[in-house]
């Protein structure tokens, strides 16, 4: 009732600065009211911050920034003499937050003059990290003369100094690293954490530093709000304040739990509900008859443009109705009148991919060489070659043999990715027993594409059903869903009609996230087959993943007249079923492969979910059952791009990549393990009904682990999982699990991808410095799939024994739910595994030889050399000139801002690619010097000579000689045997040439 009674107190006068609310929802409900009928007051609002106090606060990091960000405006609002007031859920004001003084900004102006060493510690201060590369809020980085900011609730800025003097201030964009056009005269730095000097920082730190409380990082980022003292302030004390009546009812709530005390809130005055006004709720297609009911009310009608608005009210009697165009949501009704909004509330933006992979190459990190296989990254190198210096990377391979990669030649490994549990073997060099393997695989490959081809011609040859893809009825199922779609489930849709609607058999692959909405999109389809008279099977691996889905379509489905029947091992009487669905009288059929021998009377579709997991045999009868059907494929792996446009040929590919509107990021803590944190951790979980995942990585001990909990917990409800428990039990235990007969599910590496379990919002990882970014990323991913939040766990043995690389790669997880570079990283061995997983289990020997990424390539190989595409390259031009070249340290100090430099231009297919890396590096960080610019001529060098069909470049002095792929040879001679003067020669002989052949 927000709305409505905030409307009426604002009519009887209103003079408070706070406004505290139930949660966010209701916040901003309370904002749009302020904004529109106060349109001179300015409203902040703030996040929900759930922590309680004394927690660490790097798990509640994204949203502590934004409430120190909302509080600073709030008090310049003040200061400016303006009218301001706070909207904030509850629980964002139960803790003292700083004054004024501790967020103070400061300013960086043009053409102004600043020590750079002072500016770095002032930035320390403000509880700026100083990092090599900038990708989130609060970090910064000095390189040189070049200094990136990314300041809190703001933009990044790039600021460049001659000297002292600043000499250009612009925004750069974090996910590529570039700078905008534009120049700004100056740039306001707000803290990240507090505006502390050397002194106060000093003082807090060693409060934080001597206090009982533990955490990774006994620091400011952590603990610093709790020690502020009196630097601090109550607001709902200190300024005049109110609460909404659900507010109070969640503090009355806190305090019965003893998590406050409610005797500290009984001054605060409640916002009334009078008589007569109430919130309404009301669905665009109700709109019509909701107007003419209230004919006799003033209506005021809120829309965003007037398309929309004459859309909605083309057909209604306006003379009581008041069009107002505006952007804000209000929907209430009063004694003398009512508001309706046909607005909604903006949706957050999703963050960009990085376009980065910084760390994608570490040292001591397993890596595929094309033609050497498998051995380890060891370092970077400068070596001395026919007296001149270039850099190599350094491999480990059997026994003490190392190879030296020059870094033009980047493009020939990849990290070594296979499922967590194989532990590579380095290979032999020189034995040429790696290329004898890959042959091998390679003949496999051509024998599974050309099987994939075959049924894709033969397929493409059939006639399908065709459909009437644009029934009304279509349209009243979508509006039914209860939430809106996302843009990519809108586009899946389009596609699939468009495959059943054409004369064609459709052939479609849908991939996408558990809890993207897949089964959602499926069903649109099913509902289509159902409308224009057709039966669909929805053929599944597992009795619990039929159990869901026939769940869902059941409830879906039950007032669209459709009917929907399981068949697995559990389902009574099979036989009767069979014969009802053979005469018609089901109109869809969900189970596992029991139903690949039923007969359908009118079988219009088929839909298969995790279809990689199926066998041989049933594989088949899958082929046999949807021969002249249309056929849609689900997957909750994602598959590489790449392969995505190798298959494009042969199959329709539909791809879920946006998250669902009300999914919040896990919340995430690093913590080390000890008996008392794990009691709060489970009964945090069990006070809200849930269930808990704790993965426990090692079969031998896990009966311990489970005698443990159930000592520290007696009535605790545990299953274990693994993979020595037969497939069959395994799915015994994942039905209990899934009907709530199970509190704790200890299980070795996460249950299978493809179940929703929403009940489950809580995952414990032991020992997670023991598993890799991609494998924590997807295992944090498992829970908050609901509507509720979900705590993820990282737990330590001992704090001590981690090296400072894992220990990073842990904070920056339980700091951000946005990874930046690392993210990237993650999704990438994500989608590398799901490439190499769509053939099925049965190709694991070989990946595990090979590794994912070359095996994914190769497929993708295999796929274009049947189905006459365009072929990779396949060999590189070998480049052997006596030039120093390499990307100079004094520019580029850091080793991984190399590597990753390196390792994209190794990978650049033509020389626009090149000038555009040329272009950032200056961006980035500076003017480039001769030693780096020529490495970039080497890079162009290698395209050119690549498009020319030749394999060696090389020189003696100032004769250079050019070997082509028919062996032939062609010598030029440079004016001198200077580098610039032997890399010029070449360059222009073959740019001449490159324009001889496109004329």
């Amino acid at each position: 009732m927000i709305q409505s009674s905030l409307y009426g107190a604002l009519n009887k006068g209103f003079d408070y600065q706070i406004l505290a609310c139930k949660d966010f929802k209701e916040s901003e409900l309370a904002k749009e009211v302020i904004s529109y009928f106060k349109p001179n007051t300015k409203a902040i609002l703030f996040p929900e911050f759930r922590a309680k106090k004394n927690d660490d606060l790097r798990s509640f990091f994204e949203e502590f920034l934004q409430l120190l960000g909302g509080l600073r405006e709030f008090y310049q609002a003040l200061e400016n003499k303006q009218e301001a007031i706070i909207i904030a859920p509850i629980s964002a004001l139960l803790h003292p937050l700083p004054k004024k003084e501790l967020l103070e900004s400061f300013k960086i102006t043009l053409l102004e003059k600043y020590n750079l060493k002072d500016l770095k510690d002032k930035l320390f201060y403000y509880g700026y990290e100083i990092l090599d590369l900038v990708e989130v809020e609060g970090e910064a980085s000095f390189r040189g003369d070049i200094v990136d900011i990314y300041a809190p609730n703001s933009k990044a800025y790039r600021l460049s100094f001659f000297d002292t003097e600043c000499e250009s201030i612009k925004e750069f964009d974090p996910t590529t690293q570039m700078s905008l056009k534009e120049d700004l005269l100056e740039v306001e730095i707000p803290p990240t954490l507090f505006s502390l000097n050397e002194q106060s920082y000093k003082d807090l730190k060693t409060k934080v530093e001597q206090s009982p409380l533990n955490s990774f990082s006994k620091d400011l980022t952590s603990f610093g709000l709790w020690f502020l003292g009196e630097k601090a302030n109550d607001l709902l004390h200190a300024y005049k304040s109110v609460i909404s009546p659900k507010a109070l009812e969640e503090i009355q709530e806190l305090a019965s739990l003893n998590e406050l005390d409610g005797e500290h809130f009984k001054f605060l005055k409640v916002l009334e509900n009078p008589q007569g006004y109430e919130d309404l709720e009301i669905h665009v297609h109700a709109l019509e008859s909701f107007i003419a009911l209230h004919s006799n009310r003033k209506i005021t009608l809120l829309a965003p443009n007037k398309t929309i608005l004459d859309n909605a009210i083309s057909a209604l009697e306006k003379s009581h109705i008041e069009c107002v165009i505006a952007p804000f949501v209000l929907n209430f009704k009063t004694p003398d009148g009512i508001f309706i909004s046909l607005n909604s509330f903006e949706r957050k933006k999703k963050r960009q991919k990085s376009k980065l992979a910084l760390n994608e190459l570490n040292a001591g990190e397993w890596v595929v060489h094309d033609d050497y296989g498998v051995g380890v990254f060891s370092q970077l190198v400068q070596h001395s070659v026919l007296g001149s210096k270039r850099d190599f990377l350094e491999i480990a391979y059997l026994g003490e043999d190392k190879l030296l990669l020059p870094v033009e030649n980047l493009h020939l490994i990849a990290r070594y990715v296979a499922q967590s549990d194989s532990v590579p073997t380095k290979d032999r060099l020189g034995k040429g027993s790696f290329l004898k393997l890959k042959a091998k695989v390679k003949n496999k490959l051509l024998e599974i594409a050309s099987k994939i081809i075959e049924l894709a011609a033969e397929r493409n040859l059939i006639l399908g059903k065709k459909m009437d893809t644009h029934l009304a009825e279509l349209e009243i199922f979508k509006s039914h869903a209860g939430f809106e779609y996302t843009s990519d489930q809108e586009k899946a849709i389009a596609e699939i009609s468009k495959d059943l609607s054409s004369k064609r058999v459709m052939d479609r692959l849908l991939s996408g996230d558990v809890g993207f909405g897949k089964t959602e999109v499926a069903m649109h389809a099913i509902f289509c087959a159902f409308l224009n008279g057709f039966q669909s099977a929805l053929v599944v691996p597992t009795t619990l993943l039929a159990h869901q889905h026939f769940e869902t379509l059941r409830v879906r489905f039950e007032n669209f007249g459709v009917k929907v029947a399981r068949l697995d091992r559990y389902a009574s009487e099979k036989n009767k079923l069979l014969k009802v669905v053979e005469l018609g009288l089901i109109d869809v059929l969900v189970g596992t492969h029991a139903i690949l021998g039923a007969k359908f009377k009118n079988l219009g579709l088929v839909v298969v979910d995790e279809e990689h997991k199926f066998g041989v045999k049933q594989k088949e009868a899958l082929k046999e059952l949807s021969k002249s059907v249309h056929f849609l494929s689900m997957s909750a792996t994602p598959i590489p791009r790449t392969l995505n446009m190798a298959l494009s040929q042969i199959k329709g590919i539909s791809s879920l990549k946006i998250p669902p509107t009300d999914r919040k990021p896990s919340r995430t803590f690093l913590k080390e393990k000890n008996d008392e944190l794990l009691k709060e951790i489970i009964h945090r979980e069990l006070r809200r009904n849930g269930q808990i995942f704790y993965i426990h990585n090692h079969i031998a001990s896990i009966s311990k682990v489970k005698t443990k909990l159930e000592d520290l917990i007696p009535k605790l409800k545990i299953a274990i999982l693994h993979s020595q428990i037969s497939a069959h039990e395994s799915e015994e235990i994942m039905l209990e699990f899934a009907k709530g007969s199970y509190q704790v599910l200890l299980c070795t590496s996460i249950v299978e991808s493809g179940i929703h379990l929403p009940n489950a919002n809580t995952i414990i990882i032991d020992n997670a410095q023991n598993f890799g970014l991609a494998d924590l990323h997807q295992l944090r991913g498992r829970v908050g799939r609901g509507k509720k939040e979900g705590f993820c766990y990282f737990l330590i043995e001992d704090q001590k024994s981690l090296n400072e690389q894992a220990l990073k790669r842990l904070l920056a997880l339980e700091k951000n739910s946005y990874l930046g570079s690392g993210e990237s990283i993650a999704y990438h061995d994500l989608e590398i595994r799901g490439g190499g997983n769509l053939l099925g289990q049965d190709q694991s020997g070989h990946i595990k030889n090979i590794g994912y990424a070359l095996y994914t390539r190769m497929l993708e190989d295999a796929i274009y050399e049947l189905s006459g595409g365009k072929k990779r390259l396949e060999k590189s031009v070998e480049i052997q000139l006596s030039v120093s070249a390499f990307l100079n340290p004094e520019l580029i100090a850091s080793d991984s801002l190399r590597l990753d430099l390196y390792r994209r231009l190794s990978l650049c297919e033509n020389t626009d690619e090149v000038g555009q890396i040329h272009e950032e590096i200056e961006d980035r960080f500076g003017k480039t010097d001769d030693l780096s610019a020529q490495f970039l001529q080497i890079i162009t060098l290698k395209i050119l000579a690549n498009q020319l069909g030749i394999i060696k470049l090389s020189n003696f002095n100032q004769n250079i000689t050019i070997t082509y792929s028919d062996e032939k040879k062609e010598s030029l001679k440079a004016p001198s045997k200077d580098d610039n003067d032997i890399l010029g020669t070449l360059l222009k002989h073959l740019r001449a040439q490159i324009s001889l052949k496109r004329h």
